[in-house]
């Protein structure tokens, strides 16, 4: 093991990719500036700066996919995957299936999201979940340097499009990740910790968040299981389902907001195939369903925070009847 950020983990697997398969190539906005290294190794056949146009790349990256290139584009920041979503939705995500199989469409999409750089609404918007509803799509949201190149590697080598969501505040997080050849499956979720009386399931930077409730819940003699999904769709139901079954209490945590996001999702299937299992309400604990705000102070109220998630999992034990969908406004910022 060494320790290495998360932007130097997607630095080593895009490297390690193109050095392993010729058909890889990297284009977008910036990426030959941004990776100097990659242009100096490959050239500028293979890693290339585009115009900001988002729809032409993404369509540039069907068409490549389609003739047998394995193509990686980095749309920078997530909100500008609007201008793609013809491309992504209807022709990546789809023809595949139309094909009747007899057509790959082995493309990565790159985006960077969710708060932390004050970067105002328009370039900070938490959008897995539109992708996850998209058939023919994969959406993973990585945690930690190890999955971020373990994921990306997988994601490359995957013959569907995948959506790899980059959390911004976790690009320079130092994280050990291992010397050898290091990949992670998609769909598979990591319990990072054990416990027993309460399950909180996250992914992205929240993570993080749930780890510090997690040990701030130890200390008050609540033992909290933590489960990282990493991987949004196809989603892990059976991780999840396991630890429902032990411990009978969820929180459900994410930056994204609550309405239709995996959170529902998750709460859904537990709800479906783990009812007789639970000893209280799941929770969802979410951002609001508000645009981001530019300001540094006011991300951070916007993003759960571990005080939020104590007191949420405090009520599966104090109050059976209380509601069951918050938002990280609904409770005070207050020491556990």
């Amino acid at each position: 093991m060494r320790t290495i950020t998360v932007n130097d983990a997607v630095g080593e697997a895009l490297a390690e990719e193109m050095r392993r398969d010729p058909r890889v190539l990297i284009f977008g906005e910036g990426v030959a500036t941004k990776r100097h290294d990659l242009l100096a190794e490959f050239g500028a056949a293979r890693v290339r700066n585009t115009p900001l146009a988002e729809g032409i790349i993404a369509g540039t990256a069907v068409g490549a996919a389609a003739t047998g290139l394995r193509p990686v584009v980095d749309l920078l920041f997530a909100p500008f995957l609007c201008f793609a979503m013809d491309e992504i939705v209807n022709s990546a995500g789809k023809l595949r299936y139309l094909s009747g199989g007899q057509f790959a469409f082995p493309m990565v999409v790159l985006a960077l999201s969710g708060a932390g750089w004050g970067v105002g609404a328009q370039h900070n918007h938490n959008l897995e979940a539109w992708f996850a509803h998209a058939p023919g799509l994969k959406v993973v949201m990585p945690s930690n340097a190890a999955d971020f190149k373990g994921l990306l590697k997988a994601a490359i080598r995957d013959d569907n499009p995948v959506l790899f969501f980059m959390d911004l505040a976790l690009g320079f997080q130092p994280g050990e990740v291992p010397q050898h050849e290091h990949l992670v499956p998609i769909g598979r979720a990591a319990t990072v910790r054990g416990g027993s009386d309460l399950t909180l399931i996250s992914y992205a930077k929240t993570v993080h968040t749930c780890m510090e409730a997690a040990h701030r819940l130890a200390e008050i003699g609540v033992s909290a299981e933590v489960i990282d999904l990493r991987s949004l769709k196809p989603l892990d139901e059976g991780a999840i389902l396991r630890s429902v079954g032990k411990t009978g209490r969820v929180v459900v945590v994410h930056e994204a907001s609550r309405s239709c996001g995996i959170g529902a999702e998750v709460a859904a299937l537990v709800a479906e195939h783990a009812f007789a299992s639970l000893r209280a309400p799941v929770v969802r604990l979410t951002g609001p369903d508000a645009p981001a705000p530019a300001s540094f102070p006011l991300e951070q109220a916007f993003v759960p925070q571990a005080d939020a998630i104590v007191s949420a999992a405090m009520k599966l034990f104090a109050d059976i009847g209380s509601a069951t969908s918050v938002t990280h406004a609904d409770f005070p910022l207050e020491p556990a």
